[in-house]
């Protein structure tokens, strides 16, 4: 049971949910950098939440199924085809033996999950399956993939069934509502008072520009310049997915998914959790806005999309028992 990689498309990952624990031996989290279709993912074909899948840009990956598998295709829309039939994202598929996945066009979205039933055989490291290259561990070979790499799958229940053709469910996950369009929220950071007045001031409805050189390390933003009320030097402390560091330049950055485990600059923010995975989804040259909010307002934006998260898990639970019985 396994799946090739036909054409491998642009830096194709294995990622979970992140190298939790070790950022004080300098080993950066990794993970999916939309962590919110990435659980969408799984809990579709009743994964856990964190198995390890397949994260891509565009152009994406062709990948050939070796074998029947139950998957769902979720984050960026790049009109996925199996055997050239166009197939949704958000719902659970079946995929016959002998079939190839393609994406053909990219429409919105910048980051794009697979998620097949049961995960894929690999190794651990550091108690996660995701993909540091700079180590070159984790995930598949701890490398992004290469044209003909075959993936194993566990076993899963569909695979026994060995469904015979292509068939979409049905039912899907409205994440619409999760992504922000308007404004992403963050938290002011440690160093956020240091800042001129004017550029408090400007960060209370911020407006960059996500410029071209940014990557799975960090979002970097070209905005005006921004100025502290006079010169600063740090000890370097430690940073996070979300972390907004002020540079030398005047410009800024989003530390993600690969950030380092360290960072002296200006922490001036931190983006809420849970509108990283609507950063991430834009792509470079994309125009953001940042808003700031308190403690308690973030809480509950959090803890609304954890409560999606259960809602859509058991929802599957109950529409995959009642389609199995049928």
């Amino acid at each position: 049971m396994s799946i090739t990689i036909i054409k491998p498309g642009i830096f194709s990952t294995i990622q979970d949910s992140g190298r939790k624990g070790f950022q004080h031996l300098g080993i950066n989290p990794s993970g999916a950098m939309d962590q919110l279709a990435m659980q969408v993912a799984n809990l579709l074909i009743e994964n856990k939440a964190d198995e390890a899948l397949i994260e891509f840009f565009y152009p994406a990956p062709v990948i050939y199924f070796n074998t029947s598998a139950f998957i769902a295709i979720t984050g960026a829309n790049f009109c996925a085809t199996i055997n050239d039939i166009p197939v949704p994202n958000h719902h659970p598929i079946f995929v016959p033996e002998k079939a190839t996945l393609r994406f053909t066009q990219k429409i919105t979205g910048h980051i794009g999950y697979l998620a097949v039933q049961g995960g894929f055989e690999l190794n651990e490291w550091m108690n996660s399956y995701s993909t540091n290259t700079r180590a070159g561990a984790g995930g598949f070979e701890g490398r992004a993939f290469i044209k003909n790499d075959e993936l194993k799958l566990k076993a899963s229940s569909v695979q026994k069934n060995e469904q015979s053709k292509l068939q979409v469910l049905p039912w899907m996950a409205d994440t619409q509502s999760l992504y922000q369009l308007h404004a992403l929220r963050y938290l002011p950071g440690q160093e956020f008072s240091r800042l001129s007045l004017k550029a408090q001031q400007f960060m209370t409805n911020a407006q960059f520009t996500i410029q071209s050189n940014s990557d799975r390390m960090g979002y970097r933003l070209k905005g005006p310049d921004l100025t502290l009320k006079k010169p600063l030097e740090l000890v370097s402390t430690g940073v996070t997915n979300g972390t907004i560091q002020l540079l030398p330049n005047g410009q800024c950055i989003v530390l993600l998914a690969d950030h380092q485990t360290t960072g002296g600059y200006p922490r001036i923010g931190h983006i809420l959790q849970a509108d990283i995975p609507t950063l991430v989804q834009q792509p470079p040259g994309s125009v953001i806005q940042l808003m700031p909010v308190n403690i308690e307002t973030a809480e509950k934006i959090n803890n609304r999309q954890r409560q999606y998260l259960q809602q859509l898990k058991n929802a599957c639970t109950l529409q995959l028992n009642a389609y199995h019985r049928h």
